[in-house]
């Protein structure tokens, strides 16, 4: 089905690896399209509990795929952008936690692709970078978007203009990154982390991820009401009776509803 990723689903976690290490895991429209069907599936997936996003060999993304974009007119550079928009926002909205791996350079699309996700856990080995500038570009696939919201205004537009490419260390400082690892025990963290969010209800988890995202960007009257309105559902929900009813009797929960 995939020909440039990997997906399997395994005790509620799905792995999702782009796999083209021979192009450095380059984003490509195949790649983009490949990444819209495996988060659809994920999105539709009662099994999945949460997702780790990583890349195959050195690189987790190292960016778009410049040989192809440097053939394409200005309606297909476009169309694609509009593409990479398009994954982007579905991994940013499913609700359930998507965790990126970064094993190694997270450049360009790669960065944008990582910012999309809910958290970032990188290998002491990766690289971050919008250099999109030195090409004669910007960042098209929410870039100039998401790394303000990550970093403030001031940092992303240093980044974005200088091209610069930060380390790890450099990216956690600055708030792009959540946790670091070592390259042998990135995949072991992430999978330790996506356990630990995926033994929680998974409605409240699902509901936690909507309100934080939708009222990032709203004044606080306005994010207190969506906050009420969207604590109503999980309320209602039998994980809740479960979960107070678990507390109450010092026992483990068993959440049902997906």
């Amino acid at each position: 089905m995939y020909k440039n990723l990997k997906y399997e689903v395994k005790e509620g976690i799905a792995y999702i690896t782009i796999n083209r290490p021979e192009a450095m895991n380059a984003l490509n429209n195949q790649v983009l399209d490949e990444l819209f069907t495996a988060f659809y599936s994920v999105s539709k997936d009662p099994l999945v509990k949460a997702v780790i996003l990583t890349g195959e060999g050195k690189a987790f993304v190292a960016g778009a795929d410049i040989a192809a974009m440097h053939k394409m007119e200005p309606k297909e550079g476009r169309d694609m952008m509009i593409k990479g928009h398009n994954v982007m926002n579905l991994i940013e909205t499913v609700e359930k936690p998507v965790i990126a791996a970064v094993n190694g350079f997270a450049l360009g699309g790669g960065c944008e692709l990582a910012m999309a996700c809910d958290i970032r856990i990188a290998s002491e080995r990766a690289k971050f970078g919008q250099p999109e500038v030195g090409l004669g570009i910007i960042p098209g696939f929410g870039g100039t978007q998401r790394l303000p919201r990550l970093v403030g205004k001031g940092m992303a537009k240093y980044l974005i203009m200088s091209g610069e490419i930060i380390n790890a260390a450099e990216a956690q400082r600055i708030g792009l990154v959540e946790m670091l690892s070592s390259a042998e025990e990135l995949l072991e963290k992430a999978e330790k982390t996506a356990k630990k969010i995926a033994g929680n209800a998974p409605m409240a988890v699902g509901a936690a991820k909507t309100a934080i995202n939708t009222g990032y960007d709203l004044d606080m009257k306005t994010a207190s009401v969506l906050e009420i309105e969207t604590f109503t559902g999980p309320f209602a929900s039998e994980d809740k009776n479960e979960g107070m009813g678990a507390f109450l009797q010092k026992r483990t929960p068993d959440f049902k509803n997906k």
